[in-house]
């Protein structure tokens, strides 16, 4: 089968949807499907499957920044790859978001399959109401990562919703080899904005052991502001890194954080730590809580949001607990 899988934000910028749809095309090709990713990109493909549509403008979105392609040239790109494709079935990421998902959708080359992951607050849903009406009218099958991400597009879109889960592809953090580390180790990934909950982290630091330390992957607005602000010296600064070595610190951190302070449909992050077999310190916001609670119990210390001394004593438990933290992972 052909396969065209799209996304509206930039495959070189690091996110949970751009995550989602290379992890799906890569595994629906180990099934022998051909499969295209189309969307933007602001350096070389990361995958030889991409077609890239044009670099990306960023906007703000949800309390974060969107790296979208909603220029014409950007969709003249995009509805020549569907054309000389000729896909069987196309998968629309994020369907409402400007750039080649809506593009897509109004040229409606294949039957259309169309997933929802954001929640929070999309003041764009709003805007574009009628628009999003008629496009989610356009999808032959509707699909929502969450509670969550349903509940923001009640009232625009008809008919059944199916909610699908996220997934990972766990192998990847079962068998990558460990980072090094010289002791006890909490790690954090993500944009360096408020949303993200980084700094509630780093306040934390003052409740911590001295020999513990913190790496701290990603960038973002916040990112010189926090170094100024935060010298301390059990604090890492490792900027963006490549897949190989977010998937071996992943694996090597004694505790994986994710700290967020909403806005968060599904914690793929928290599952890709699971994966690793790092036990999970996170916020007790519903995109977490609920991918951190099974039959069995929990499965990631979850705490208050935004408290940064109650996030400390989650780590501290974690750290110092074993039988706990065996339990957890």
């Amino acid at each position: 089968m052909r396969i065209g899988l799209i996304c509206p934000y930039s495959l070189t910028f690091p996110g949970g949807v751009q995550g989602q749809v290379l992890a799906m095309g890569r595994t629906l090709r180990r099934r022998g499907h051909e499969v295209r990713v189309i969307a933007p990109c602001d350096g070389p493909p990361p995958e030889l499957f991409v077609t890239p549509i044009g670099k990306s403008i960023p906007t703000a979105s949800n309390g974060s920044i969107a790296p979208v392609a909603p220029d014409p040239s950007a969709q003249l790109r995009t509805i020549r790859a569907l054309w000389d494709e000729d896909f069987d079935v196309v998968h629309l990421h994020e369907p409402f978001a400007p750039g080649p998902t809506i593009t897509t959708a109004m040229l409606k080359p294949a039957p259309l399959v169309g997933t929802f992951h954001a929640a929070g607050d999309q003041p764009y849903y709003k805007r574009l109401a009628g628009l999003a009406s008629w496009g989610a009218r356009r999808l032959d099958v509707r699909v929502a990562v969450s509670e969550d991400a349903v509940e923001l597009i009640q009232g625009l879109v008809e008919g059944e919703v199916h909610v699908l889960f996220n997934g990972i592809e766990a192998e990847r953090f079962r068998d990558a080899e460990p980072w090094p580390s010289g002791g006890p180790t909490v790690l954090f990934i993500g944009r360096h904005e408020e949303r993200k909950g980084l700094e509630v982290l780093l306040r934390a630091l003052e409740y911590l052991p001295e020999d513990l330390t913190i790496w701290v992957a990603g960038e973002g607005p916040e990112t010189q502001e926090l170094k100024a602000k935060y010298g301390d010296r059990r604090i890492e600064w490792l900027g963006r890194i490549e897949d190989d070595e977010r998937d071996r610190r992943m694996k090597g951190a004694s505790v994986f954080c994710a700290p967020s302070l909403g806005g968060e449909s599904f914690g793929i992050i928290l599952l890709e730590a699971m994966a690793a077999r790092t036990p999970v310190v996170a916020s007790a916001i519903p995109g977490y809580s609920k991918v951190a609670t099974t039959q069995h119990g929990l499965a990631a210390e979850l705490v208050e949001t935004g408290d940064a001394a109650a996030l400390a004593e989650g780590i501290g438990r974690v750290l110092s607990d074993q039988s706990y933290r065996s339990e957890l992972i």
